[in-house]
């Protein structure tokens, strides 16, 4: 047990979060690339309203006790437990993206990723500096999701001081998570495998380093589920209780669509083709699933059906009543969707240009549609009580 570790002493901000009693609230923040600035605009709207609540100006990092993200999200997520505003963020990430998203000249397709990696960490570094896990200017609880390849797992890493794998033991058989550098966390959480090359972090001291992909390659593209149970599951060491009045859980999308292709280009396709989009379409079912679980376990937001044969669970509520608040919000990447909601009427072309996460040029509108989609969906009466 470290210094930070009790509830009764806790000094540190991260500490207060995680440890005392009364309601928790949690911030999830999925994966998607240059779609990130989507979410931008339901988190600054998110912003808007607290503040309108509480008669000043409200930090997400004082409002949430646990913060996290996967790949783009886990950015978004890092930044705003240090404190910056979904503003500042968003001026950082318009800036990000076209710099990151560039592709070199000299790049040998297949046996290099398709953009350097190294310019991704130095914008990583220019938010988090030099920080490690511990850091205490983390002001609330951090969530991050990564894909270790070499041995199979998938990680669910947070700040919590109580974790097992927080010391490093005495044996140094491994080495403690509070020492992990943050920039090298946040930047194993999107390191998509094709388009950046993996990162490798030190577990062990003097062994070779493990090597992480994209959280979004873990189930946990929408990381809800995942710190849901990072912060109930007794394994985890926070043990926060359920209940729809004592636990709230807020999920921000990064635009959501189903992708479609016709069998008769499959059967022309290469393997390599179907391979990846099969990888995509399970990411997508991935989050369907997570969507599926959180709608039925919590009640309180806005409705998302799941599909045409489950349709809405808003409504049905398990047999043993509903375990949290959920609020879900997202874009539908769907032209109808865009239409008949949003009022917004998207060619073909700019269709399959928002629906990619490496497309800086959709930014913009991805900006548009993010605002669009929070003013509509997001009240004062959601979180008058959260």
């Amino acid at each position: 047990m470290t210094e930070t570790a009790g509830a009764d002493t806790a000094t540190l901000a991260r500490d207060r979060h995680f440890f005392e009693a009364g309601r928790k609230r949690i911030l999830s923040i999925d994966g998607g690339g240059v779609r990130g600035v989507l979410a931008l605009g339901f988190l600054e709207r998110l912003e808007g309203i607290l503040a309108e609540n509480a008669g000043r100006p409200v930090r997400l990092c004082d409002h949430f006790d646990l913060i996290g993200g996967t790949s783009t999200g886990a950015i978004l997520a890092t930044a705003l437990a240090l404190g910056y505003s979904a503003a500042d963020i968003r001026s950082f990430y318009l800036r990000l993206g076209p710099l990151i998203f560039r592709r070199p000249y000299f790049r040998l397709p297949g046996w290099q990723s398709v953009f350097d990696a190294e310019a991704l960490r130095r914008e990583i570094v220019s938010v988090v500096g030099a920080r490690t896990l511990d850091s205490p200017d983390l002001q609330t609880g951090l969530g991050v999701m990564l894909k270790r390849i070499d041995a199979g797992s998938s990680w669910i890493l947070t700040n919590n001081p109580r974790a097992a794998y927080w010391e490093t033991p005495t044996d140094r058989s491994f080495i403690g998570n509070r020492r992990y550098s943050l920039a090298n966390i946040v930047r194993a959480s999107t390191a998509a495998p094709h388009y950046f090359d993996p990162q490798l972090i030190e577990i062990v001291e003097g062994a070779s380093p493990a090597l992480f992909v994209d959280g979004g390659l873990t189930p946990h593209n929408d990381p809800s589920l995942a710190l849901l149970l990072a912060a109930t599951l007794p394994g985890y060491h926070i043990g926060w209780p359920l209940g729809a009045d004592r636990l709230t859980i807020v999920s921000i999308g990064t635009g959501s669509y189903r992708e479609r292709c016709s069998a008769e280009d499959l059967r022309r396709a290469s393997s390599v083709t179907i391979a990846l989009r099969s990888l995509v379409q399970q990411i997508a079912d991935n989050q369907q699933l997570t969507l599926t679980l959180m709608s039925w376990l919590g009640k309180g937001g806005p409705s998302w059906p799941i599909n045409s044969e489950i349709g809405d669970l808003s409504k049905v509520e398990p047999p043993f009543g509903a375990l949290f608040r959920f609020l879900r919000y997202d874009v539908k990447l769907e032209t109808d969707w865009l239409g008949d909601t949003l009022g917004v009427a998207v060619s073909p072309r700019d269709m399959a240009r928002l629906r990619r996460f490496d497309d800086p040029h959709a930014m913009p509108l991805l900006d548009d549609l993010g605002r669009r989609a929070a003013k509509l969906q997001m009240s004062a009466a959601d979180f008058a009580a959260a």
